[in-house]
Formats: structure tokens, sequence, C-alpha cells
């Protein structure tokens, strides 16, 4: 037995390699978008336990992100994410279309989305006296 972290698989559960790939923060949200139908493999909806192999076509929604990627290496383990983006690569339409929600998100923000936390103490204020008008 070798201690080699490169092992040679032919196949391997999509829900595993969406988290050693690090789409999922862990396997238990990954089969859950899965089963969400979150993730297709060749444009069809699968279960988590369906095997992946090498040159497989994902189309994986992680929040707003949509990303459409070939499976290019298995791995049992979730390494860096260095390490992660060499199991994949990226399709250029999928490339391009990250891109432009990417600025369009950038141009025209979320309203609210510079908020954080609780209000301080002038703004509850200035909501009290806003609702007290009405």
């Amino acid at each position: 037995m070798t201690n080699s972290p490169e092992i040679a698989l032919a196949r391997m559960r999509i829900d595993k390699w969406l988290w050693a790939a690090r789409f999922y923060k862990t396997r238990s949200l990954a089969a859950q978008a899965i089963a969400a139908g979150h993730v297709k493999l060749d444009g069809h909806t699968v279960k988590a336990a369906r095997e992946l192999h090498v040159g497989d076509r994902l189309d994986v929604a992680t929040g707003e992100v949509p990303w459409t990627v070939v499976v290019r290496r298995l791995n049992e383990q979730r390494r860096p994410a260095i390490e992660a983006q060499q199991l994949y690569e990226e399709t250029a339409e999928s490339s391009t279309r990250r891109a432009a929600l990417r600025e369009a998100r950038q141009l025209a923000p979320v309203p609210g989305s510079e908020l954080r936390g609780r209000p301080t103490k002038k703004a509850r204020r200035q909501i009290r006296g806003f609702n007290e008008g009405f």
C-alpha cells in the first residue's frame, strides 16, 4: 500500500466529488443541493449516490452562481483549493456567464447589501421618528 494522496479512481459518488472539489462545504450540503435539483449531470437531475466518471459534464448552481464544469480528475480527499481546482475544467460559456454576473453585481448592488448587523443608536432614532410620522 502506498501513502500517495493521488490514487487513480475510475468512479466516485457525485456528492463526495462536489465536496472534494470545494463546491460545497460539507457532503450533506452537496447532497441537499443534489436533491433540490441544483446539480445536473449531462443535463439530467441525479441522486447523491450517482457515480461520477472522468469526462462527465456537470451543471452546478451554488447560490446565484451557475457553473458548468467537466470532470478532469477524481479525488477521495478534500485538498487545498489550488488542488481542488485541478479536479475540473470550467467551460468557456460558464466562465463568461459568471464574469457577466460579477460585473452586473458590481454595477448594480443589491439594495441594503451594505447594511451589516443591528442598527446604531442614531439609526434606531431615525427609524423610530420615521415610524411615528405615520
